[in-house]
């Protein structure tokens, strides 16, 4: 039978005599379970005593923490924590040094302790402290003991970091402002400055007068870790609660101290591993430096301001080389609009409006007019690139700049409050002095990069957002060391390894490896596959335009094939240009059966041709035949990666071979995850929605939807 749940077994030891292994009931007073201790060692004023962990932090227990006590526990019984605090209290003013330095020892081991910090603090404690620190007659071992109690004490909340003398303050600075000074009386001083800082609004104040940055960045080019940790939480301190018409100043004053590349060579690039508390001070300053761009980002811009205009026309005169201007205000305005329209703004007669939106505000065309004048060549390429692209695919960089600010501040988190007991910093944004705009200039490369890759139209324009955000963060989390780095973490990145990533990371979840799951793809398989065979037919019913391979005359011919409705017969016809719609079985003069095989590439005739044989990869990809006997083929070279897809599939299908194509591959995943979360919803009259295709590698004009009918 087991034990009662209010009962709790435990050995209770107390020096020079043998452990009591008793059975507390957790119902008795603590009082009587003491008494009854006492009792078994012939102990008399059980009033003085308490029970304390034997092990750990070896605190005392009361009545709110005995519900902790657990099975086996060993106990100690010790004096209580009033009559602790009074004898060390006692012993620390004695005159003796051995027995002062005892008791300070003692004491600096007990203040954790919440329950003897309260006693202590009764009884004036900490003043007691506070005056043996002002005296500066304590030194060594004794002052680093007495730093140690005094800022265990004030953790606990107890008392107000207010009640603090100025003479306590600057005696602290002292040790922090000493050249020399020992290690553990260094780190405990910063440790009670930074506590003063974040406590106090008035100490604040005064912590900030007597500590100035150079003398902490100086205690960042020593090689004691928990020194710099101390110090870099300082300065964190310090421009946390900072007013916000000083946090500018002090950013300023650290950047002339070099502390980016002080914390870069001595912290992040020492020898030593980052520990933990390290970690989350250095990305608490990350935060708070990205936390400067929130008045940027926040700020609105003045339509009306003739100093916020005028960069905006800068960035149209370095994208179009100082063009001159006309001489007539209404030509200017044509120009002017029809030079915002191609530099990618949404309002192309007065571009201001586009940044009065917050976020991203201002901060959006300050990374703009940093890369126009800091990167001018690669701002130029990307404005004259899309602007020499069709309408419907050109990327807008006006637009994208905005977006990408308002992205990269999500990401980053401007303006947050830094979380307790992160650690996420980036070693890179520590590698330069405008990391910012420089991550700002990589991922605009990125983001037009992508969009060339998704063959995106303004339609597109969220999802290459979304596919830009995925690539940074991803790329991000491989914490890259510098910039260029990170530049390559991103090539690695592209969009195909992205829905790659995306691909595999769906079919590795847990829930989609259970044997229900792979019992219920399996059952769906076949009918997914149906699907697209079907599709596929209906397509090649509706046939396609090919463009004849050979013909270098400027007036292009082309030919048109299609499926007959009885999947037997291919009708084939040449056409002068390309056809809008579907061309009539009529109009197709030739047909003829179908064979019974396919090739594909370099295996097809028309590819081995000796006038051939100059085609470029792109066609070759694109190639293949249908084959009767040596004599008579009917060679097809699709207009894009699609169109080849459908056809070698469909005509595969026709064959009774196996559809192999990357697209029919995608087209099956996707498919059977819509099916499954369907059938897993338990849904009735499942339908499966329109999807499109995954957006091909070449240019087309294409809009594809299955076809179920």
């Amino acid at each position: 039978m087991p034990p009662p749940a209010d009962i709790v077994k435990v050995a209770i030891e107390w020096p020079g005599a043998n452990a009591q292994l008793i059975e507390m009931d957790q119902k008795r007073p603590l009082s009587s379970i003491i008494r009854e201790v006492c009792d078994g060692w012939s102990l008399s004023g059980s009033e003085q005593f308490a029970l304390r962990y034997a092990d750990g932090p070896q605190l005392y227990i009361t009545e709110q923490s005995r519900g902790d006590i657990k099975n086996g526990t060993i106990l100690r019984l010790a004096i209580s924590p009033g009559r602790a605090a009074r004898q060390l209290l006692e012993r620390i003013q004695s005159h003796g040094i051995d027995a002062r330095l005892e008791a300070l020892k003692e004491l600096a081991k007990l203040s954790a302790d919440p329950t003897f910090a309260t006693e202590f603090i009764n009884m004036e404690g900490i003043g007691t402290l506070a005056r043996l620190v002002e005296s500066g007659t304590h030194f060594g071992e004794m002052l680093a003991f007495t730093l140690t109690a005094f800022l265990e004490l004030m953790d606990h909340g107890i008392v107000s970091w207010d009640l603090i003398s100025l003479s306590f303050i600057k005696q602290i600075a002292g040790y922090v402002n000493q050249p020399m000074v020992d290690v553990s009386i260094l780190q405990r001083s910063l440790a009670i400055l930074e506590s003063m800082v974040l406590n106090s609004h008035s100490l604040y104040h005064r912590v900030a007068q007597e500590i100035t940055v150079g003398q902490l960045i100086g205690h960042l080019q020593v090689s004691n870790q928990e020194i710099q940790t101390y110090a870099i939480a300082l300065i964190n301190a310090l421009f946390l609660k900072a007013p916000e018409d000083r946090r500018q100043e002090m950013a300023s004053t650290l950047a002339q101290k070099h502390l980016r590349s002080i914390i870069l060579n001595h912290v992040i690039r020492g020898n030593r591993p980052i520990k933990a508390e390290m970690a989350h001070q250095l990305y608490v300053l990350q935060v708070l430096t990205f936390n400067l761009l929130e008045e940027r980002m926040m700020t609105k811009m003045d339509p009306n301001d003739q100093a916020q205009r005028d960069i905006i026309f800068e960035l149209r005169r370095i994208a179009f080389d100082g063009e001159n201007d006309p001489t007539g205000t209404e030509k200017r305005k044509a120009m002017y609009t029809k030079d915002y329209k191609m530099l990618g703004f949404t309002n192309h007669v007065n571009p201001a409006m586009d940044f009065t939106q917050t976020p991203p505000g201002m901060l959006a065309l300050d990374n703009m007019l940093y890369l126009a004048k800091v990167h001018q060549d690669t701002y130029i390429r990307i404005v004259l690139e899309n602007s020499s692209r069709e309408d419907k695919h050109e990327c807008p960089f006006g637009r994208c700049a905005i977006e990408l600010t308002r992205m990269l501040c999500e990401i980053l988190q401007v303006g947050e409050l830094p979380n307790e007991g992160c650690n996420d910093y980036h070693p890179m944004f520590f590698t330069h002095d405008r990391a910012w705009e420089e991550f700002f200039c990589v991922c605009i490369q990125l983001l037009n990069k992508t969009w060339k890759e998704m063959r995106a139209t303004a339609e597109d324009f969220n999802k290459v957002m979304q596919v830009v955000r995925e690539q940074i963060t991803r790329a991000l989390a491989m914490k890259p060391s510098s910039i260029d780095q990170l530049k390559n973490k991103l090539r690695g990145l592209n969009y195909s390894e992205i829905l790659r990533l995306r691909q595999s990371e769906r079919m590795s979840q847990d829930d989609f490896q259970s044997p229900p799951i792979i019992e219920l793809r399996e059952r769906i398989q076949p009918e997914i596959l149906e699907l697209i065979k079907q599709q596929r037919l209906n397509r090649l019913c509706e046939g396609s335009c090919f463009r004849k391979l050979g013909n270098r005359r400027r007036q292009e011919k082309f030919w048109f094939c299609r499926l007959s409705l009885n999947h037997k017969v291919l009708h084939y016809g040449d056409l002068d240009e390309s056809p809008q719609g579907e061309v009539p079985f009529e109009l197709l003069s030739d047909k003829s059966d179908i064979a019974s095989s396919v090739v594909t590439g370099k295996d097809c005739p028309h590819m081995k041709e000796k006038s051939a044989l100059k085609q470029n990869k792109e066609v070759l990809e694109l190639a293949f035949s249908v084959l009767y006997d040596p004599d008579e083929t009917l060679n097809f070279v699709a207009p894009n990666k699609y169109e080849y897809c459908i056809w070698t599939d469909g005509l595969c299908a026709l064959l009774g071979r196996e559809m192999g194509s990357d697209l029919t591959r995608s087209d099956l995943d996707t498919l059977i995850s819509m099916e499954m979360k369907l059938r897993l919803l338990d849904l009735e009259n499942i339908t499966i929605p329109e999807a499109p295709p995954p957006v091909p590698k070449e240019p087309s004009s294409y809009n594809f939807t299955y076809n179920y009918s």
